[in-house]
């Protein structure tokens, strides 16, 4: 099977060549049904390659499939990389974007740019899957970019709302940013190794490259991490990203783009561990004040899915926490059990603002346990899972990042178990204004449902009363329940035994000089006692059961009772956005009006102009001199031979 890995990038990209020209024709839902297949077939394959992989030994589970040559004076071709780390982020890829996909079909049905959704989506399940596959950082960028593109026609597909339009511009822009540095970094990885294959690099990584150097090159590609997942200064894009479909927010936030921060940072861990060690330092508190911040402002949102937003951002930051204290096994963990219970919710999220209407506002909810009965059990486990509660899948990922926190510094341990409380608490919060408590919409079966203000699809209210969601958006949701129940199972912490995640990625340490060097980003993680690994899972679970119950508690009662003690800046999000308006977007719209009517108009447009009415002006006066008659031609003739004559009658004089 590992010769035909090129199917599983191939799939999505057949699918999307197949709509971009016969979407249109085909229609709704078969267009839906063409992608799905496609993906699906895609995670087929994959399961396919890691079994194949899984029955080789150690030292074979690092294949290179070259496709074709690309660029040869940069001994770059177009190669697809197969080893532990690439196989395992794939798999989860396609599972997750196939029921996606699966949910989108009832989710979008009725839109007039149906099949243009489908194509989008197959379009950014291939950029992810170049991105994660490619075997060296030039193809790697493509399929970085490639998704970054994806997500601003994604984010701003419904464009006809103004806030959908500037949400896709603000990611956009936002990664672009990003994006500088990790160009920076390729340079310098360029510039010091005269590769850019991650082979050729990282194994200069082990033999060459200078303390200095690769901290600069760490420095600036975690500036691009940071930037496509979303951390502190650069999260604000994600937020906003809810102005797009909800099938988009659970492909964005689970399974693809934003996760290509935290992959990058696990693959480019042989330079990170020539870097000066406080690069390392630098990616854990970045992650741990992003995980505290995003989790406080999660507190006070109303909106479900922004609530959905900032705690992806937040559970980001854990995964670079994980990285910055040398947890890569416990990143990728936690990346792996994030997919299934964050895309259960928000596709559970999708579920509730369909059925509601496409309303959006949780205080305007309540109940919906009696009219969604399989979106609320599901959407239980999800948050279950989230707020660490055994024997959840979040549980034990969570807890694996924090006993490695513990090690490497108490202070970042702390912040990170207040993180887990205060998720615990929001969650819990959601749950109750959403699933339980009274019911705060006004619902009848002959004047229907009537939902206070416009959703985030621009799709029109009519009359409706809350009702469940239809097979092809339920059935993803019971898959992905079960996958955030059991997903723990695959790195249980009990014995070496069970840390099946932990041997299956540590297969690929490195070996410099060999073909697998490419494989190196296992750090060496401290080792706990069991009585240790008790007591710390013990102290988590009892926080985030203090932040359910103090959830559960606290909004029982009227959510108008609550709300006077939210913090209005929380809602706000601290502000930064404004802030931002006026420290970035302020000058940087006053020096480009400056550039376009003083510099351009006045000074570069005013110069040409100006030459040009010169010549017209001399020219306006020349033209008098053409006056038609043949006595004023005659005369100028004879006048001019008068001067001829008196300047000869001069010159022969001298």
């Amino acid at each position: 099977m590992l010769q035909f890995v090129w199917l599983i990038p191939a799939l999505p990209l057949a699918s999307f060549a197949f709509l971009l020209f016969a979407g249109k024709r085909i229609g709704e839902p078969l267009s839906g049904f063409v992608a799905t297949a496609a993906v699906g077939a895609s995670f087929l394959v994959t399961v396919g390659v890691f079994l194949d992989l899984v029955s080789k030994s150690e030292a074979e589970r690092a294949y290179t499939k070259v496709l074709w040559s690309w660029l040869p004076s940069l001994g770059v071709d177009v190669a697809l990389l197969v080893n532990p780390l690439s196989i395992t982020m794939v798999l989860f890829v396609t599972g997750i974007a196939t029921l996606i996909h699966l949910f989108a079909i009832g989710y979008m049905h009725g839109d007039e740019r149906f099949p243009r959704f489908f194509t989008y989506l197959s379009l950014f399940v291939f950029s992810m899957l170049m991105l994660v596959l490619a075997n060296n950082f030039v193809l790697m960028f493509l399929g970085w970019e490639g998704v970054g593109t994806c997500s601003y026609l994604l984010i701003s597909f419904w464009f006809e709302k103004d806030s959908a339009a500037s949400a896709g511009k603000k990611a956009f822009v936002t990664n672009r940013i990003g994006d500088f540095g990790l160009m920076t970094g390729m340079f310098l990885i360029f510039q010091h190794t005269g590769s850019l294959r991650y082979d050729v690099v990282f194994g200069h990584a082990a033999n060459g490259v200078s303390q200095t150097s690769a901290t600069w090159i760490c420095l600036a590609l975690f500036l691009g991490a940071c930037g496509k997942s979303a951390q502190l200064p650069l999260y604000v894009w994600l937020p906003d990203a809810m102005e797009g479909p909800t099938p988009v927010s659970a492909l964005i936030h689970a399974a693809t783009m934003v996760t290509a921060g935290v992959y990058l940072m696990v693959r480019i861990h042989p330079l990170l561990e020539v870097a000066n060690p406080n690069v390392l330092h630098l990616i854990a508190w970045v992650g741990v004040l992003t995980a505290l911040f995003a989790a406080t402002i999660a507190t006070a949102q109303d909106d479900i899915k922004r609530v959905l937003a900032y705690s992806t951002i937040s559970q980001l930051g854990y995964m670079f926490l994980a990285v910055g204290v040398g947890a890569n096994v416990a990143a990728i963990f936690h990346m792996v059990t994030h997919a299934f219970f964050k895309a259960l919710m928000f596709l559970g999220a999708g579920s509730v603002i369909h059925g509601m209407n496409h309303e959006q506002d949780m205080k305007r909810m309540g109940n919906l346990r009696k009219w969604m009965p399989v979106t609320a059990g599901t959407f239980l486990v999800g948050w279950l899972a989230i707020a660490g509660v055994p024997p959840f899948s979040g549980f034990w990922s969570k807890d694996d990042i924090l006993l490695a926190a513990y090690h490497e510094n108490k202070v970042l341990w702390f912040l990170g178990l207040v993180t887990a409380l205060l998720t615990a608490y929001y969650m819990t919060r959601q749950i109750r204004l959403v699933f339980f408590g009274k019911e705060r919409f006004v619902h009848s079966v002959t004047a229907g449902f009537a939902p206070a203000h416009a959703a985030d699809d621009g799709h029109a209210h009519g009359p409706v009363t809350p009702h469940e969601s239809p097979i092809f958006m339920v059935l993803p949701l019971v898959v992905l329940a079960g996958l955030a129940l059991i997903g723990g199972l695959i790195n249980l912490p009990f014995s070496k035994s069970t840390e099946f995640l932990a041997k299956w990625l540590e297969s690929a340490k490195i070996r410099p000089g060999t073909k697998d060097a490419v494989a190196a980003f296992v750090g060496e993680q401290a080792h706990s006692s069991g009585g240790l690994k008790i007591v710390l899972a013990a102290i988590a679970v009892a926080c985030g059961l203090v932040g359910m119950a103090i959830g559960w508690t606290r909004w029982s009662g009227d959510p108008a009772d609550a709300t006077a003690l939210e913090v209005p800046l929380l809602k706000r999000g601290y502000g930064v956005d404004a802030i931002y308006s006026k420290l970035i977007v302020a000058p940087g719209q006053a020096l480009s009006n400056a550039l376009a009517f003083t510099v351009d108009r006045n000074g570069i447009d005013g110069v040409v102009n100006g030459v040009g009415l010169g010549v017209r002006g001399i020219g306006g006066q020349l033209r008098k001199l053409q006056t038609g008659y043949v006595r004023n031609y005659a005369l100028g003739l004879v006048g001019g031979l008068v001067a001829l004559l008196a300047w000869a009658l001069y010159r022969g004089g001298l």
